[in-house]
């Protein structure tokens, strides 16, 4: 039997093109689940990496997250828009990135109650039932029509067997007051 050389290590043996291609993976994942910085920073390890292959493809997914990452940091022209971005990225389900975004609003605009009551959704999307009554419970405090929009709101569904949540939407008829269900002052006069 004649000597033969030991065979060469085959292309997807060699660790350091393995843990190239897991990043890459890892990167297009993250990036399909709008985590623009983690992928960022996952293709910009696959940048020195052995394969030119996967280089191409990395820099071109790294020109997606930076894109992406610019216009997120772009400014917003009012509170709604921006609002309605946090919204957008709750419903594309980037929770993290929508709290975010949500707290950073709650921060500037106290007395907003739709920012409230997105915070108070998006708690409740992620099963944190006491937080969600609580920000629902001033958005409502702020505007009582929140109470009625609660009432078929279908991201309130994980709370809607708890009697609390029962509670906070279908008070004791002394507190449903048209103050309290408009949000606004009555003079306790019917108008005709």
């Amino acid at each position: 039997m004649p000597n033969q050389p030991a065979p060469k290590p085959s292309f997807v043996q060699d660790p350091h093109l393995q843990q190239t291609i897991q990043n890459y993976e890892a990167g297009l994942k993250a990036l399909h689940e709008r985590k623009f910085d983690k992928a960022k920073a996952l293709f910009e390890k696959v940048l020195a990496g052995p394969s030119k292959e996967l280089t191409d493809r990395a820099t071109v997914n790294l020109s997606i997250c930076n894109q992406n990452l610019n216009r997120a940091g772009t400014s917003f022209k009012s509170p709604e828009e921006h609002y309605d971005y946090a919204i957008s990225l709750s419903n594309s389900g980037d929770y993290e990135a929508s709290r975010s975004h949500l707290e950073k609003l709650q921060k500037q605009y106290p007395t907003a109650d739709y920012v409230w009551y997105g915070l108070a959704a998006l708690d409740s999307l992620q099963g944190r039932a006491v937080e969600a009554m609580k920000n629902l419970e001033q958005a409502i405090r702020l505007n009582g029509a929140n109470r009625i929009q609660a009432r078929n709101d279908a991201d309130f569904q994980g709370l809607f067997d708890d009697p609390r949540f029962t509670e906070l939407l279908y008070p004791e008829s002394g507190d449903d007051s048209p103050e309290s269900r408009y949000g606004g002052r009555s003079s306790g006069k019917l108008i005709s």
